[in-house]
């Protein structure tokens, strides 16, 4: 397993940019299956207010990630600031 971590940030002010692809970027998560570890948007201080995107998936090397990142539907329309894969170790809790 290679997992690899992509953080996004939203442009400001591009909340209804992520409300109306939100249901494509859900499918393409989904399409994942057992290789999505973990998603979930990133928050604002207030902790409600979406300003971004953590997802951890299992790739077999950083360029396929990287390709499979460039395709979120939340990427294709904009919605990011600023978008970083990187690999991730699993470290705790142990499996």
């Amino acid at each position: 397993m290679a997992l690899f971590a992509v953080y996004n940030l939203d442009n400001a002010g591009a909340l209804q940019i992520r409300l109306d692809n939100r249901p494509a970027h859900v499918e393409f998560l989904k399409a994942l299956g057992d290789s999505l570890f973990l998603a979930g948007p990133l928050l604002s201080d207030d902790g409600e207010t979406m300003i971004g995107s953590l997802v951890v998936v299992d790739f077999p090397d950083l360029a396929a990630a990287q390709a499979w990142a460039a395709e979120d539907p939340y990427a294709k329309a904009g919605l990011f600031a600023s978008s970083t894969v990187k690999p991730f170790k699993k470290v705790l809790p142990a499996a």
